[in-house]
C-alpha cells in the first residue's frame, strides 16, 4: 500500500486489518465478542436513523395463533411444540427492507417475515424474510450493504451505481440477487408469499440430542407476484397495497395462514455436507433433507392501534426458549447482538415492557432496574442484585442448552468452504425457473442495471455468466455488452 493511499480505520484512528471477515473461533465460528471492530460497526449502524427502523421501516402486522399439527418432540423439547393440537398466541410483522416508512409496499425488495410466539417459557422470535437466503454471510458487511440500498449521501437519491457496485464486488450475493430480481422480488401481497428463518438454527430434545434445522413458512394462499410492470403501476395507484390487503382480508374474515415446515439435519452431517450449512447464502436442497410439517399459523386479528402494536413491535433472533438455540452462522451471531441493541436505541432500554413485546404466557423476573420509560413497578422492594438472601429469582441449570465444540484460531478468516457461490444460483436459473421466469428475471435486471456505470455492468454481468453462461449472455445482450 502506498503512503498516499487511504487506510481504513476504526472511530478512534486504529487501522483496520480486515473489513470482510469477523473474528471467529475457527473458519465456521462462532463469532467472538472481542471483535471490537464488528461491535463498533454494528452499534454505530444501529444509531444512524431516528426514530424509524434502520431497516424494515415500512410494514404491516397482525395477531393470531400457531397450532401444532405434527409430533416433533423427537427433535425439540420446546414446550409450545410439545403436543399436537396445542395453540400459541403469535404476533407477526411483515415489512420491506430498504425503503423508508413512507415507501411503497410493491418496491423490489426482500420482505421481512417476523413471528413472535408468546410461549409459556417466554417469547420466542423467529425473525426471517420471504427468501431462504441472504446477500452476505458475514455481519461485518451488513452496514455497508444496507448503505448501498439506501440513498446516496450526496444526492439523497437511490443510486444504481452504489447498488450494483457493492453486489458486483460481493459475489456471494448472487443467489439472493437472482431471487430478488425474479418476480419473487415483488410479492402481490404479504399473504401470497412464503417466510423463511433463512439461518440454520439448533433444536435439541429432552435427552440433550441436537439437530440443525431450517424453517419454512409456506403460504396457504398460493404464491402470487407482481410483474415489474404491474409493480410500477401499483406503486403509484396504492403505495400501501400490501398493508391494505392484509388488513382488509382479516377484517372480512378471510384469515391468511401458513404451514410451518422444517428441514432437519443430524449434527454430524454438517461436517461433510457438500454446502456449508452455516452459510446463509446457501439452501439445503430438499432432495437431501426433505421438509417435515410442524404446524399451521393463522392470522385472525387486526391491531387495534398500529403504533402500539406494529410500530412498537420489536423482534430479535436472540429471543429463544429451551429446545431452540442459535448456530455458528456468522450472520445470525451478529444479529443476536444487533437487534436488541437497535431496539434499546429506538424504543428505550425497557422496550420489553411494552404490551406487544412483553411475555404473555410467562412472567419475566430479573434484576434489571430503572432506565427510561420504566412503567411497571420497577421490581418493587425486591432485591436488585444476585446472589441474595431475600428470595430473589435464581438460575435453573435445566434451562441450559447442550454444549457444542468450537476449535480453530481466533482471527479474521476468509471463507474457506470449497463449494462455489455460483452453484445454487445457476441451478435456480436452469432447473427451478420456467422460461417465463427467466425472461422476467433478465428484463428486471437489465431495467435496473442499465442505470449503473458501464464498468459496473460488465463486472456484474460476468458474475451472472459464472452462474450460467446463458444467464450472463442474456443480461449482456440486454445491456449491449460484448463479453
Amino acid at each position: 500500500m502506498s503512503d498516499k493511499q487511504k487506510r481504513l480505520t476504526k472511530n478512534f484512528g486504529r487501522v483496520v486489518d480486515n473489513d470482510q471477515n469477523s473474528v471467529t473461533a475457527g473458519t465456521r465460528g462462532p463469532v467472538l465478542l472481542h471483535d471490537v471492530h464488528l461491535i463498533e460497526k454494528l452499534a454505530h449502524f444501529n444509531r444512524e436513523r431516528i426514530p424509524e427502523r434502520v431497516v424494515h421501516a415500512k410494514g404491516g402486522g397482525a395477531g393470531g395463533y400457531f397450532e401444532v399439527t405434527n409430533d416433533v418432540t423427537k427433535y425439540t423439547k420446546a414446550k409450545f411444540l410439545s403436543d399436537v393440537g396445542k395453540r400459541t398466541e403469535v404476533f407477526v410483522r411483515f415489512s420491506t427492507v430498504g425503503g423508508e416508512k413512507g415507501s411503497a409496499d410493491a418496491e423490489r425488495d426482500p420482505r421481512g417475515f417476523a413471528v413472535k410466539f408468546y410461549t409459556e417459557d417466554g417469547n420466542y422470535d423467529l425473525v426471517g424474510n420471504n427468501t431462504p437466503v441472504f446477500f452476505i454471510r458475514d455481519p461485518l458487511k451488513f452496514p455497508d450493504f444496507i448503505h448501498t440500498q439506501k440513498r446516496n449521501p450526496k444526492t439523497n437519491l437511490k443510486d444504481a451505481n452504489m447498488f450494483w457496485d457493492f453486489l458486483s464486488l460481493t459475489p456471494e450475493s448472487l443467489h439472493q440477487v437472482t431471487i430478488l430480481f425474479s418476480d419473487r422480488g415483488t410479492p402481490r401481497s404479504f399473504r401470497n408469499m412464503n417466510g423463511y428463518g433463512s439461518h440454520t438454527f439448533k433444536w435439541y430434545n429432552q435427552d440433550g440430542e441436537s439437530f440443525w434445522i431450517k424453517y419454512h413458512f409456506k403460504t396457504d394462499q398460493d404464491i402470487n407476484n407482481f410483474t415489474r410492470q404491474e409493480a410500477e403501476q401499483i406503486k403509484g395507484v396504492d403505495p400501501d397495497s400490501a398493508t391494505r390487503d392484509l388488513h382488509m382480508a382479516i377484517k372480512n374474515g378471510d384469515f391468511p395462514s401458513w404451514t410451518l415446515q422444517v428441514q432437519v439435519m443430524p449434527v454430524k452431517d454438517a461436517e461433510t455436507y457438500r454446502f456449508d450449512v452455516f452459510d446463509v447464502t446457501k439452501v439445503w436442497p430438499h432432495g437431501d433433507y426433505p421438509v417435515m410439517e410442524v404446524g399451521r399459523m393463522v392470522l385472525n386479528r387486526n391491531p387495534s392501534n398500529y403504533f402500539a402494536e406494529v410500530e412498537q413491535a420489536a423482534f430479535s433472533p436472540g429471543n429463544f426458549v429451551p429446545g431452540i438455540a442459535a448456530s455458528p452462522d456468522k450472520m445470525l451471531q451478529g444479529r443476536l447482538f444487533a437487534y436488541h441493541d437497535a431496539h434499546r436505541y429506538r424504543l428505550g432500554p425497557n422496550y420489553h415492557l411494552l404490551p406487544v413485546n412483553r411475555p404473555k404466557a410467562a412472567k419475566a423476573l430479573n434484576y434489571q432496574r430503572d432506565g427510561y420509560m420504566r412503567f411497571d413497578n420497577n421490581g418493587g422492594d425486591a432485591p436488585n442484585y444476585y446472589p441474595n438472601s431475600f428470595g430473589g429469582p435464581e438460575p435453573d441449570i435445566k434451562a441450559a442448552e447442550p454444549a457444542y465444540d468450537v476449535s480453530g484460531k481466533a482471527a479474521r478468516q476468509n471463507y474457506a468452504h470449497p463449494n462455489s457461490d455460483f452453484v445454487q444460483s445457476g441451478a435456480l436459473y436452469r432447473k427451478v425457473m420456467t422460461d417465463q421466469d427467466r425472461s422476467n428475471l433478465i428484463g428486471n435486471i437489465v431495467t435496473h442495471l442499465c442505470n449503473a456505470k458501464k464498468e459496473i455492468q460488465i463486472r456484474q454481468t460476468k458474475i451472472f455468466y459464472k452462474a450460467d453462461p446463458e444467464y450472463g449472455q442474456r443480461v449482456a445482450d440486454g445491456l449491449n455488452i460484448n463479453l
